[in-house]
Formats: structure tokens, sequence, C-alpha cells
């Protein structure tokens, strides 16, 4: 009787919590439950960062696999894509920085259950990004020759250059649209099926590269032409993969033209976020080019050099920018829905994570920057300047690294001016004038010491800004 009457006892102090635990686990189980608001943070960044990750990876392979195949062709048209990256890189900063403010925006709607006014932000997304596609298409017909005469005197690389940026520049509408479609499946936290429109695209371009260079199977021989055309067709099939996985799986954002009226206060909204983060990648664009301009005075093999490094460097930063763009829109989405203690949690997930890969990128480039180098079959004058350049570099991984997490976790939280000013303090403002200053006055071997300096301010600055930030409108 006594055993019965403790059993009853002990089962009816325990239904509380037993209450409370099943009510906690229904919760999480609720269907239509965005998994933004639900999912334990490490496994949320988890499912939502690698996707990211290996799409930019993927997507830096774009370049990387042009630059391999090319430098295989000649170390004359290496150079010529190296000296056009800056071209390209701007049109990526426009792309790029639009679809930020864009996933902002909507990961902010959508967390606010305005489901109506995300999809009218969609449409209003793929408006701006045709209008810049052809603006940057008008650029690269009437101005291609005139841009590869400010880059180069050399009439043999500047025909290099005009081939290789005619194509890229003029049929630029994939790149613009496969950002875009990507945007909107990670702005609802499917970071999959954006890595698998990204992969498409990067495949076909892998497989054309050594087809359209060197003439394989039939195809005529077009050298860094065809080098162009296979990244053109591998970015358009990307965007159709994307825009049709958007049509038919994406649960909450559609575009929806019929009816529709521009929202001039959603393309304010937009670039709030999206033209700190365009400037901040078009900085990338201005320091190419002029850092390019400075190292043509010592050789064309420099020029090549930094092409490599930078196309290397951006490949190995991509875990660490996929970590980065991964917060956009589960702080967004906490951040709309009022989850302070959300934020809270991703702050102290990211910043470990984004350390320990850092680490690993300086890790490969100081044990193997021969290796890293002969993938784009570097000549020994390359080598003499490129193994001590990849070493000092790597010195600043780390401090690089935060800053970019740093500044993608302010636009989350919808502040873009963070990530703009880091940016240009660590690639213009303090970078260039050094760079300029140390190959004038010390020579080649000490230019690469201008990044210590820049990294480290830009550091500086964006660790008290994020935490201004975070304090205001995260509580901490």
């Amino acid at each position: 009787m006594e055993k019965n009457r403790l059993r009853q006892t002990l089962s009816e102090t325990d239904q509380p919590e037993r209450a409370e635990v099943k009510q906690e686990k229904s919760k999480r189980a609720e269907p239509g439950q965005n998994k933004m608001a639900v999912m334990p943070m490490k496994k949320l960044l988890l499912t939502m960062s690698v996707p990211l990750m290996l799409s930019l990876l993927v997507q830096s392979l774009y370049n990387i696999v042009d630059s391999i195949f090319v430098s295989r062709y000649s170390e004359q048209a290496l150079t010529a894509t190296s000296l056009v990256y800056a071209v390209q890189f701007l049109m990526i900063a426009v792309g790029v920085g639009t679809n930020v403010g864009l996933n902002a925006l909507l990961s902010q709607r959508v967390g606010a259950k305005k489901n109506a006014e995300a999809c009218s932000a969609a449409t209003t997304g793929l408006l701006i990004n045709l209008a810049s596609a052809l603006i940057f298409s008008l650029v690269g017909i009437f101005f291609s020759d005139p841009i590869a005469s400010l880059m180069t005197k050399d009439p043999e690389l500047k025909e290099l250059c005009v081939q290789y940026m005619q194509v890229c520049v003029v049929f630029c509408y994939g790149t613009f649209l496969q950002t875009y479609g990507q945007r909107l499946l990670q702005a609802v936290g499917d970071t999959v099926l954006s890595m698998i429109s990204l992969i498409s695209g990067a495949i076909i371009n892998i497989i054309l590269d050594p087809i359209m260079i060197f003439g394989l199977l039939g195809c005529p021989r077009m050298g860094i032409r065809g080098a162009a055309v296979a990244t053109v067709i591998g970015q358009c099939v990307g965007a159709v993969v994307a825009l049709v996985l958007n049509k038919t799986r994406n649960p909450v954002i559609h575009v929806k033209l019929a009816g529709y009226r521009l929202n001039l206060s959603d393309v304010k909204a937009i670039y709030r976020v999206g033209m700190p983060t365009i400037v901040m990648q078009a900085i990338g664009s201005v320091m190419t080019f002029a850092v390019n301009g400075v190292l043509m005075s010592v050789s064309t093999t420099a020029v090549a050099f930094f092409g490599v490094y930078y196309k290397l460097q951006n490949f190995l930063m991509m875990p660490m920018n996929g970590l980065g763009q991964a917060t956009i829109p589960i702080v967004g989405y906490n951040f709309g829905a009022g989850r302070k203690d959300r934020i809270r949690e991703a702050w102290r997930c990211v910043v470990p994570a984004g350390i320990v890969m850092a680490l690993v990128g300086t890790i490969i480039f100081l044990a193997f920057p021969r290796f890293l180098l002969g993938l784009f079959a570097a000549s020994e004058e390359m080598l003499a300047i490129g193994i001590p350049a990849l070493r000092i570099i790597s010195v600043t991984f780390v401090f690089a690294t935060l800053t970019i997490i740093f500044g993608y976790f302010a636009s989350g939280l919808g502040n873009g001016v963070i990530n703009m000013v880091g940016g240009a303090i660590r690639q213009l403002v303090v970078l260039v004038p050094l760079v300029w200053l140390f190959t004038t006055y010390l020579g080649i071997s000490s230019t690469w010491y201008a990044m210590w300096i820049s990294e480290t301010l830009a550091f500086a600055y964006s660790y008290l800004s994020i935490r201004r930030e975070l304090k205001k409108k995260a509580g901490f």
C-alpha cells in the first residue's frame, strides 16, 4: 500500500516537469515552425553554413579553374585574367551586395510573418538585378577597349584582356540571376538547394573550360575567350536551376508580377544593407586594380602572382565567408522575431568557429605555398616572389576572418556600414598606400607586410563597432 502511495506521489510530482518537456518537444515539432526559430544554434549554424561554404567554394572554382587552365595556355593569358578580375569583381560586388540586402530584408519579414511583403520585396529584387545586369552589359559592349587600355599598354596583353572582358561582362545576366535565386532560398533557410544550383553551374564550367580553351572534342581552339564562354554558360545554367528550384521548392517567397507595384521603401531597405556591402565588395575591385598598377612597375609576373594569390585566398576564405553569410538570415530572422537570446547564441557559436577555420587556412598557406602556386604552372620567378609572400600574408587570416564575420553579423541586424568600413580599411584606405610605399622604397619582398597593418586596424574597428551594435540591439 505504502509503495503504491509513494509511486503515485512521485508520479504527481513529476507531472509538471514531464508536461513542460512534452510542451517544449511539441513546440519544436510544430508543423510549419521555421528552423531558424527553434533549432539548436550549433546545429542550425552547421546546417545553414556547410551548404553555403560548399556553394562559395564551388563558386570560387569558376575563377580558379579558369586560371589553372589559362596558365597552361600562357602566362600572358594568366596575367590578362588577373587584370580583368578587377572588373569582374566589381560586377560580382553589385550582384552580391544587392542580394545580401535583399536577403536581410526577406529574412526579417519572414521572421515577422509578413510573407506577402516578402514576396513583393522579392519581385523588386528581381527587377533591380535585371537592371544592374543590363548596365554592366552595356559597359562591356561599349567600354571594354578603353578599360583594357587603362590596365596595360602592351598591345598583345590588351587584346587578351578585351577578349576575356567582352564575354564575361556583356553576358553577365547569369551571375546576377544565379546570386538572386540563391539568396531567395537562403532567406527561408534552405541552403542545400542554393548549393545545388551553384554546383550545377560550376560542373558545367569545369567540363567546358579545357574543351573550349584548347579545342577538344571537335570544338575550335578559343584560348582565353573560351575560358570566358565556359564561365558564362556555367553561370546561366546555375541561374536557371536556382530560379526553377525557387518556383517549385520555396514554400514562402514567390515572385508575383501580376498586380505588382514598385515600392520605393523596399528599394531603400534593400540598399540600406546592400549598398555598404556593394561598396565593401567594390573596394576589392579598386584594390586589385590599384595593386596591379603598382606591381606592373615590378613585372608582369608579379601581377600574375597577385591574381593567383587573390583567387587562392578567396578560395580558402570561402568557408569563413559561408559561416558569416549563414548568420545573416539567422540573425535577421530572430531580430525580426524579437529573439535576442537566439542572437546571443549565434554570436557565441560563430566567432570561435571562424577562428578555427582561419587557423586551418593559415596552416595550409604556411605549409604548402609551392604546391599551391604549382597548380598554376608557376615559373621560377613567380615562385621566388610567391612562396615568401604567401607565408607572410597567411599570418593575417584570423584578423581578416573576424572582420568579415563581424560585418555579416551587423548586416543581419540591419547595419551594413560596419561591413563597408571594415572592408575599406583592410582592402583600400590603409592597404593600397602601404603597398605602394613598401614596394617603392623597400622592394617587392616587403610589399606583403602592408597586410599585417591593414588587417589589424580593420579588426580593431570592426570589433569595437559590433560590440556597440550588439549592446544596442541584442542586449549584450
